[in-house]
């Protein structure tokens, strides 16, 4: 007798990605009705970007295809030809694997090549974080894609269900399950703050995490947004550590990259950049952190159940539903530094998370599990 259950494929593009999936692969892989392959691309396979597929691979699972598509030119020209290329090698894939259920997750544009390209084929894809907003990022529009493309949909907030609904016409399968990244956090076991800033080679004394990537919908302006990000950093160092996560595979993130290095020359005493800590390493930089500044939706999902506050800079994130910990400023050095002012003497954020729910990856498991047939 053959495999009685569901065979699952799971795209992942990125590090960030796959940390948000954790718990639901380990919740799934429990359970014998699933059968699960990761499908490994974009930024995991590029030494650039930390080749995070080694990551993927610490975990333990052994079930991995990786598709190599992803350019390291960063230009709109670049970023079309790496859309192309993912959409093709999809084509291929998708016509020699099949599965029951595919899972993609949020708004990369490697994502909705990879998606697109199994429309034809007919792949039935799980949509993870539709419905939501970025009005800075034309990963807007991908995401919306990936909804349209989708057939089941587990969004993060009641909101973004509506949304989702509005965006496909139709009210099937679609489940408000919650942030998957927040699944179990209080069971997060934290490694503590000595042994963390052991671990980096940290000094003693307060830091602060920062993630900023390009604004993509008016791409012009990143090289000035570039010099007002480093203008702060460089003025936040005369008081703070700056623990730097490096940006994504978007459009012109070489030029923030640029500003991080040529900033790290000139203070290399007062700043860490990382290319990927990975979830683990990343909640923990969270948990001992004064407060977050940049523009990733981390700060947007993550931090409030971190007790912290965030700086929230342009129009990245612009249109997202925030809890009250998320304190917006323009893309200016002043407005940064005097956003940091504001927040800097408030402490701990003791607010509620609007993207937490209880037990989110055994929710979606028992979603899928209930409703086989009917998918």
């Amino acid at each position: 007798m053959g495999f009685i259950g569901m065979k699952i494929g799971v795209l992942t593009s990125s590090r960030a990605d796959f940390g948000i999936y954790l718990p639901l692969l380990k919740q799934m892989e429990k359970d014998e009705f699933f059968d699960i392959k990761i499908i490994a691309f974009g930024t995991h396979g590029s030494h650039f970007h930390g080749e995070t597929i080694s990551e993927i691979k610490k975990t333990g699972f052994s079930n991995i295809d990786l598709i190599q598509s992803l350019l390291l030119n960063d230009n709109p020209n670049g970023i079309s030809t790496s859309y192309g290329l993912t959409a093709t090698k999809f084509s291929d894939y998708w016509s020699i694997n099949k599965f029951d259920l595919v899972f993609c997750l949020g708004d990369r544009f490697e994502v909705s090549a990879a998606v697109q390209a199994g429309i034809p084929f007919g792949v039935k894809f799980v949509h993870l974080h539709g419905g939501e907003t970025t009005l800075g990022a034309i990963d807007n529009i991908y995401r919306h894609q990936i909804t349209l493309a989708s057939k089941i949909h587990f969004s993060s907030t009641e909101a973004y269900k509506k949304r989702i609904q509005s965006i496909i016409n139709n009210r099937d399968h679609i489940y408000n399950v919650g942030s998957l990244s927040l699944d179990s956090i209080e069971e997060f076991q934290f490694m503590g703050e000595e042994n963390f800033k052991n671990k980096f080679n940290l000094p003693y004394g307060p830091f602060v995490l920062i993630t900023f990537h390009p604004e993509t919908v008016d791409i012009n302006k990143n090289q000035r947004y570039a010099l007002e990000m480093k203008s702060a950093l460089k003025e936040m160092s005369n008081e703070y550590f700056l623990v730097i996560t490096m940006p994504n595979a978007d459009t012109n993130g070489k030029i923030f990259r640029n500003a991080i290095e040529e900033l790290k020359n000139e203070i290399p005493e007062q700043l860490l950049c990382i290319e990927s800590f990975g979830k683990t390493y990343y909640f923990n930089a969270m948990k001992y952190s004064e407060f977050l500044v940049g523009n990733t939706s981390s700060g947007i999902i993550e931090a409030a159940s971190f007790e912290k506050y965030v700086i929230n800079v342009g129009n990245r994130q612009k249109g997202r539903a925030k809890s009250t910990n998320v304190v917006d400023c323009s893309f200016s050095s002043k407005e940064i530094l005097k956003s940091i002012e504001e927040v800097k003497h408030l402490g701990s954020f003791n607010g509620a998370n609007i993207y937490k729910k209880s037990n989110t990856a055994k929710r979606i498991v028992k979603i899928l599990k209930n409703n086989y047939a009917s998918f």
